[in-house]
């Protein structure tokens, strides 16, 4: 049996960076990873695959729509062997520069699937074991089959199915109306499928404000896509041409029919093959890992970090979590938890929605009072050039000193633009801090002056918002290049 210092279950985001960080503070350190294929989620079925081909389909898209901007593009079609072709070639980079460097790390990596067999000791698939005197718990998440009845028996497309696809399938359902759902569903219309959109919940992006989800659920439905709202799911059966779905929605019970369904119902934590109860390791509803804010689980040596613990299933949060456990794991002084109050989220759809900090449910719960100020993207120069006019930028603030409490820019590139912002949250910025530095005109960015002014115009007693829009399209107008 093989003893380490410190034994990080799952080679994702969360793992592998833990287990980098415990080696080079030269703990005897072990990364277990039973899956096919290293890389992780965001490599592998996540991030950098999904978003391989949402580029591609916005390329696509303005191709399409090219009349817009006084261009004559005769046709524009998606080859669909080819593009999931070049996803794998990408993706497949991505794989391999992370496996060698696991190949090349410091730490023992061991390929087999792990479980508990008490608070210190792991059984391996492989018929070793393995004692550690800490762990961390780094599994991460799959998809989730809610109780609906025939779902899990229908076999539906998840996620991984249609990053995967090389055919165009005529027609989808996509049940679902979370971030997954959202950009899954774009992206095949898009490439040309019919999509329907049933969504549980009154909205779609359910997390999100009502003036962001409303601007992406216009935008969607301006490209065609059909989105229903407020239902409950009854049954999903597989038939011979397809699947059918029966759904209620305002009091009357419908059925639609369909070649393809995806389930995008979310996601849940990866932790049921563990037996977490044999190393006394609690859990809350639904399988996340209970955690305290150093990552240490109710078995102070056995930490989790990522999907399998949350809040937050993002990656760069990830990586905080596991280099946070490995540092604390092994005692290193000094350290802070990790600053949620700073949570970076961005969905990427087309209008993108990113936000930053507390949002104006967080204030409102604390009753912490606010100053709010917001422009549209379709009074911007830049976005009205780009013909991107879905959206806003809407700013919070102390009211006191002006001093920034939160973001949220839905509308073109705003995953980029919002980091205008990540410097200064963190140093405690003001409105008026930003405002002192330079925005070139005409750019994208600039726009976030435009609520900042408002906001130092709300604390200074100055002009009111409507005569500030007023000043600022009369500029736009005549400003030069």
């Amino acid at each position: 049996m093989r003893t380490f210092d410190f034994a990080v279950i799952g080679g994702g985001s969360a793992g592998f960076n833990a287990a980098r960080v415990a080696a080079a503070l030269g703990r005897r350190t072990a990364l277990i990873d039973g899956a096919k294929e290293l890389g992780g989620l965001c490599i592998l079925r996540g991030c950098m695959p999904s978003k391989t081909l949402l580029y591609a389909a916005e390329v696509l898209h303005h191709a399409r729509h090219a009349g817009r901007f006084g261009l004559r593009v005769p046709f524009a079609t998606a080859d669909m062997p080819k593009l999931a072709a070049r996803k794998r070639r990408i993706i497949g980079e991505f794989a391999t520069y992370r496996q060698q460097a696991m190949a090349r790390a410091d730490f023992t990596l061991i390929r087999a699937q792990a479980r508990f067999l008490d608070p210190h000791t792991l059984a391996l698939s492989n018929g070793r074991r393995l004692r550690a005197k800490q762990f961390l718990i780094a599994t991460g998440s799959r998809v989730s089959v809610p109780p609906i009845d025939g779902l899990a028996e229908a076999r539906a497309w998840t996620s991984d199915e249609v990053l995967d696809l090389d055919f165009l399938p005529p027609q989808v359902v996509v049940l679902g109306g979370g971030v997954v759902a959202c950009e899954l569903a774009q992206l095949l219309a898009r490439l040309g499928s019919r999509v329907t959109v049933i969504q549980r919940s009154a909205q779609l992006l359910r997390d999100h404000s009502p003036e962001a989800v409303q601007a992406v659920t216009a935008a969607l439905r301006k490209e065609g896509l059909r989105i229903i709202t407020d239902t409950r799911l009854e049954r999903v059966a597989r038939t011979p041409r397809g699947f059918r779905v029966d759904y209620t929605h305002a009091g009357r019970r419908h059925t639609i029919r369909t070649p393809h369904l995806v389930n995008a119902l979310g996601r849940e934590p990866q932790t049921a093959g563990l037996d977490l109860a044999a190393a006394g390791v609690r859990v809350l509803s639904g399988g996340r890992v209970r955690i305290n804010r150093w990552q240490q689980t109710s078995q102070p040596h056995i930490y989790a970090g990522g999907d399998c613990s949350g809040p937050a299933e993002i990656v760069h949060i990830a990586i905080q979590q596991g280099e946070l456990a490995a540092r604390h794991a092994a005692g290193v002084k000094g350290l802070k938890p990790v600053d949620f109050s700073l949570l970076l989220n961005v969905v990427f759809t087309d209008p993108m929605v990113a936000t930053l900090g507390l949002q104006e449910r967080d204030l409102k719960a604390a009753g912490r009072p606010y100053l709010s100020a917001s422009y549209p993207f379709n009074d911007h120069g830049k976005s009205i050039l780009m013909e991107a006019l879905h959206g806003h930028v809407k700013v919070l603030a102390d009211p006191r000193r002006g001093r920034l409490l939160g973001v949220e820019i839905v509308g073109p590139s705003a995953g980029e633009l919002i980091h205008t912002f990540t410097g200064p949250l963190k140093m405690r910025a003001s409105a008026v801090d930003l405002l002192q530095a330079p925005w070139y005109h005409p750019t994208l960015a600039e726009i976030v002056t435009y609520p900042l002014e408002e906001i130092v115009e709300e604390l200074r007693g100055c002009p009111g918002p409507a005569q500030a829009a007023r000043r600022r399209r009369s500029a736009r107008s005549t400003r030069p290049s």
